[in-house]
């Protein structure tokens, strides 16, 4: 008859199984609690490190419905980016009432237009001129590089998106005195903007640790959250965008643009 060992040792064994099947089990738990917290906006490890940096803002769109901009403006916000349009025709339909309170409220301002691969240059260049002032003590306009839509699956080339971006960046330049800024998610930079657009700031979307940049440029503004909650706005949208710059007030107001045009 062959025995079965029931010995301390096999006893060991089962305990040492037994301990790694539940540190698996709760590893699980915990990660799947993290990332429920992190959804949610409770728990943003980025808010760790952006805490280092003075100088914050957000970034605002019809999203966030009305806002109460001197409710917004109390709570550790310095600069407000706000859409303005998005291709050739859209403009966002809260700009002209976020840009005139923002300002009012004593941030600093600036707008940004999503870019589109379908439409020419000028069309939308012409866009951003009748919706976005050219006022002094602005901050340039953003150019929003991402995919969308079903480019989402189907990127289109470096050289289509130059091929719009690179004269729309011109024409910003010369109507607002000052190079455009462009933002991106890691995937546009990686594939439209590495190793170019050296004059152009440079705002980049890094939402769970602090930016890597593929070509190892720095950046000037750094989206470090989608999932903040602020009290003043009223939108569907109950998260609101935060934004960290990397340096002071006074190193952001030199990038202000000069008098109007």
């Amino acid at each position: 008859m062959t025995e079965t060992t029931t010995g301390v040792g096999g006893r060991t064994r089962s305990r040492r199984g037994t301990y790694i099947a539940v540190g698996i089990v709760a590893g699980v738990v915990a990660v799947a609690v993290a990332a429920g917290l992190i959804l949610s906006g409770v728990l943003w490890p980025n808010r760790v490190f952006a805490a280092a940096l003075p100088v914050r803002g957000v970034d605002v769109s019809s999203y966030q419905g009305r806002i109460d901009w001197p409710v917004l403006s109390r709570q550790g916000v310095d600069f407000a980016i706000i859409k303005a349009t998005e291709g050739s025709g859209d403009e966002d339909e809260r700009f002209e009432a976020n840009w005139r309170d923002a300002r009012a409220s004593g941030l600093i301002v600036g707008a940004y237009h999503f870019l589109s691969f379908d439409s020419s240059a000028e069309r939308q260049a012409q866009n951003i001129f009748r919706t976005v002032p050219a006022d002094a003590g602005t901050l340039p306009v953003t150019v929003d590089v991402e995919l969308y839509g079903d480019y989402l699956s189907a990127p289109p080339s470096r050289e289509r998106v130059q091929a719009v971006l690179d004269p729309l960046l011109d024409q910003l330049e010369k109507h607002y005195g000052r190079p455009a800024i462009l933002y991106a998610t890691g995937t546009a930079y990686d594939r439209y903007l590495r190793g170019a657009y050296r004059d152009n700031p440079i705002w980049y979307r890094s939402v769970v640790l602090p930016p890597m940049i593929p070509d190892g440029r720095r950046w000037t503004f750094w989206q470090y959250s989608d999932r903040e909650r602020l009290a003043g706005y009223d939108g569907d949208e109950s998260f609101i965008d935060m934004d960290a710059f990397g340096g002071s007030r006074q190193a952001l107001e030199t990038l202000l643009q000069p008098t109007g045009q």
